[in-house]
């Protein structure tokens, strides 16, 4: 079997891109998020809730749970509970309560009671799109993208815990295709992305691979044709939620900086591209200033950079830029650089022939 399919889990939008290797056809969609979607179907409904499903995007979700906690019964699972807070005695201050799969499936049964399942990958769904594109939903591998601030442990910042966990894959390979997972190899702390593969699992598909959306953005972005025979490059994907910055030589990565979107400025972000390229940048100094955190690996210099490529639904933040911003477009389309990141990573992984779009 030849066709691929990759999934970019936003929070603004799921971005899909299918790929048939043998005939080198393409096709793409782009739909509102899921977690827009669940928060959309919540609100459309009145009084008790049954929450079910496993750890997925929170944001809308979280805030239309919490809100209908205030008027009305809500009851979770624990693993749907995890999508609002890994500690479920906060979740329990805001109103809901847990409840073990026994209890869940009683109250399934029960009338009054509406049923809300939680997850990323809404398989149906998915399924329901292709066919509408007059596309078979049978794939070789389904790889799929999205944030996991991972789960950390009791007292620790999940910031400088999910920092921890890609300093040390980094590490080890500073490459970011590196950082696909196969379903069977996600590190036990990222709990969304392991989530996301249990659920793809219901696709029909002989593998699935998940990956950090940050880390598809830069495998995705350094694919596009301005990029190419380039480097150093940085690249700037700015997301719905999340904006990262990163520094690229070759294939790997010198340093990234991940900011909310919603925080960050133009003067900043311009600051930011200078200082991680000459490496007057770190961890410590991004969460102190309200950042998201940082990785440095190695001062690229912004002097030898060739390439400023800026990618995301929200790019129109660098319109004014006094930089030479370069629009991206992986594959022809800004909205599929996750995307296109994981098919240069599964690519990779799986060994086949380069991909070559202009």
């Amino acid at each position: 079997m030849s066709r691929y399919l990759m999934l970019d889990i936003g929070a603004g939008t799921l971005d899909l891109l299918y790929y048939d290797a043998l005939s080198g056809e393409h096709f793409k969609a782009v739909m509102p998020a899921p977690v827009r979607q669940v928060a959309a179907e919540i609100e459309q409904t009145r009084g008790p809730l049954v929450v079910r499903g496993v750890e997925m995007g929170g944001g809308p979700v979280s805030d239309a749970l919490r809100r209908r906690a205030q008027t009305a019964e809500v009851v979770v699972s624990a693993e749907a509970a995890a999508t609002l807070h890994h500690d479920l005695d906060r979740v329990r201050g805001w109103g809901l309560t847990i409840a073990d799969d026994a209890e869940i499936a009683r109250l399934l049964k029960k009338p009054g009671y509406t049923p809300v399942t939680l997850e990323d990958v809404r398989c149906e769904s998915i399924v329901q799109t292709l066919a509408g594109m007059g596309l078979p939903a049978a794939f070789e591998a389904v790889a799929v993208c999205g944030q996991d601030h991972g789960a950390a442990p009791q007292g620790v910042s999940h910031l400088a815990f999910r920092h921890t966990l890609f300093q040390r894959l980094l590490e080890e390979s500073p490459r970011p295709h590196r950082l696909l997972f196969r379903d069977d190899e996600v590190p036990a702390a990222f709990h969304r992305l392991r989530a996301m593969a249990r659920s793809a699992r219901r696709l029909a598909t002989r593998e699935v691979y998940v990956m950090d959306s940050g880390m598809a953005a830069m495998a995705g972005a350094a694919q596009d044709a301005q990029a190419s025979g380039k480097e150093p490059i940085l690249i700037l994907d700015v997301a719905t939620s999340h904006t990262v910055v990163a520094a690229l030589e070759g294939d790997q990565v010198a340093g990234f900086v991940e900011y909310h979107t919603r925080d960050i400025t133009l003067p900043r972000l311009e600051n930011l591209l200078k200082e991680l390229a000459d490496g007057r940048i770190g961890h410590d100094q991004i969460l102190a200033e309200g950042g998201h955190g940082a990785y440095l690996r190695k001062s690229v210099g912004f002097d030898r950079v060739q390439a400023i490529i800026a990618t995301g639904p929200k790019r129109r933040l660098l319109a004014k830029s006094r930089l030479p911003i370069v629009w991206g477009a992986p594959w022809g389309d800004n909205m599929m650089t996750g995307t296109v990141g994981l098919l240069e990573a599964l690519r990779r992984r799986k060994g086949l022939d380069p991909i070559h779009y202009i």
